[in-house]
């Protein structure tokens, strides 16, 4: 499953650490900036848009939470940051949320679980700034309720918006079928048959037309948004 490009800022002291996250990432698509000092990707940081800062904790001149307090006070727009350090303990993890970190990774750590978190924090950050949402040509306006494909709006039943919705606002994560049903009905029972019907309509409209289908069927897990650019 493809996901969308990010344009993230490492700011990391440990050159290996710092390699190896270019390679993973630059590989799955993403655009990359460095520091290596702290002073550095504060200036970075506030003078980009990035979509995640992945922030090393012990830092020269600056240090990563003295970088994480500043952009709070100064950037004009909320800077989605990743912590990763070697510090583990709940004292420091509370250090980081409370100078303003959004999420927080141990070291050593798995370059897969790093980019789906990145993932998940810019999208999380995107849901909370933006009302419409893009994928690939598929284009959801929550303000109006209203869904286009390649420029064509979509006639979509009140059910069919919502789960599209829901998928969404959890790419990239799949969304399993008890998760879909609790948002979708709550703790009212409905007939087992109801959300595949539902789901078949959805694709008959947002699938079906175009060249490639965007709901995936994760077989005994769930359903996700499959995003080819």
């Amino acid at each position: 499953m493809n996901t969308q490009s990010l344009y993230i800022l490492v700011v990391e002291d440990q050159q290996n650490i710092a390699q190896n996250i270019a390679e993973y990432m630059e590989n799955k698509g993403h655009v990359l900036d460095f520091a290596t000092q702290g002073e550095q990707g504060f200036k970075l940081a506030l003078a980009n848009h990035y979509d995640v800062v992945i922030l090393d904790l012990n830092l020269p001149v600056m240090s990563g939470l003295e970088v994480c307090t500043q952009l709070r006070l100064q950037a004009s727009h909320h800077v989605p940051i990743i912590m990763l350090t070697a510090r583990d303990s709940i004292e420091d993890k509370i250090s980081g949320f409370t100078t303003g970190a959004d999420d927080y990774l141990t070291k050593p750590f798995s370059l897969e679980e790093l980019e789906v978190r990145c993932l998940a924090l810019s999208r999380r950050h995107l849901l909370q700034t933006n009302h419409i949402l893009t994928f690939d040509k598929l284009v959801i306006d929550r303000k109006k309720q209203l869904v286009t494909r390649e420029e064509k709006p979509l006639e979509l039943h009140t059910m069919g918006y919502r789960i599209l919705t829901i998928l969404a606002e959890a790419f990239p994560q799949v969304v399993s079928r008890s998760t879909l049903s609790q948002k979708l009905w709550g703790d009212e029972p409905t007939e087992s048959d109801a959300l595949r019907s539902h789901i078949y309509q959805l694709r008959n409209t947002l699938d079906k037309p175009f060249d490639y289908p965007m709901i995936k069927t994760l077989h005994g897990i769930g359903f996700v948004l499959d995003v080819k650019k």
